[in-house]
């Protein structure tokens, strides 16, 4: 059975963060520290069209500084036209070899704007869903490396993922999005509710997330 067109998806997201970001403005806070909605919009815009800012996304470290000035390069241009380029999608080759994991990077980005100006969490879309836990399950033990030797289960609303098996344990319950927040980092904004052994639970409340 296939799952969900995860470009359709992606495009339905697309629109609705562009949607968010043109009612919010340019100078919106985020619960990305530090930055702007406009900060936000030219992220997004450079992690789609300039592979050379790649590694400061991942890496950080020297590679930093080159991704910062693109992003600033790309925020000088205007938040009109910063929008304009996100809503008319992501080049043809990040279309067709990134769209699924995109997804994922677009909803929580558009939480991001979201919840840090009041906004409550959206109703859960099924298609969204489907395409973030796949994308939680193929990528969930390299998010949680540094709970290592603590292991990690998420009890969606369906089914249970075992993100990292170890012991001791702790169980994330939630929505998919929620819990994918959570594990980005997000925790104060992620509707999760955390079982299972207290000092799995005290590593996960304190070791770094994501990539």
């Amino acid at each position: 059975m296939t799952g969900p067109d995860a470009k359709r998806v992606l495009a339905a997201e697309r629109a609705a963060l562009c949607d968010t970001l043109e009612r919010l403005g340019p100078d919106a806070p985020t619960l990305c520290e530090g930055w702007t909605t406009a900060d936000l919009a030219a992220h997004l815009v450079v992690r789609e069209r300039n592979p050379l800012a790649g590694p400061g996304l991942v890496l950080g470290g020297p590679f930093a500084s080159y991704t910062e000035s693109a992003r600033d390069t790309a925020k000088s241009r205007g938040y009109e036209v910063l929008l304009a380029t996100l809503r008319g999608g992501p080049p043809a080759f990040v279309m067709a070899t990134m769209a699924a994991v995109n997804v994922n990077e677009n909803w929580i980005h558009h939480e991001d704007a979201r919840r840090a100006n009041g906004d409550r969490p959206r109703p859960e879309d099924p298609d969204v869903a489907s395409i973030m836990t796949s994308n939680t399950r193929r990528m969930g033990k390299f998010v949680t490396r540094r709970l290592k030797p603590c292991g990690l289960a998420l009890e969606l609303p369906d089914e249970m993922l075992i993100l990292r098996a170890g012991h001791p344990t702790a169980v994330m319950r939630g929505a998919i999005g929620e819990c994918a927040l959570y594990l980005s980092g997000r925790r104060d904004a992620a509707v999760v509710t955390l079982d299972g052994d207290p000092e799995a639970i005290a590593t996960l409340q304190s070791a770094k997330l994501g990539i």
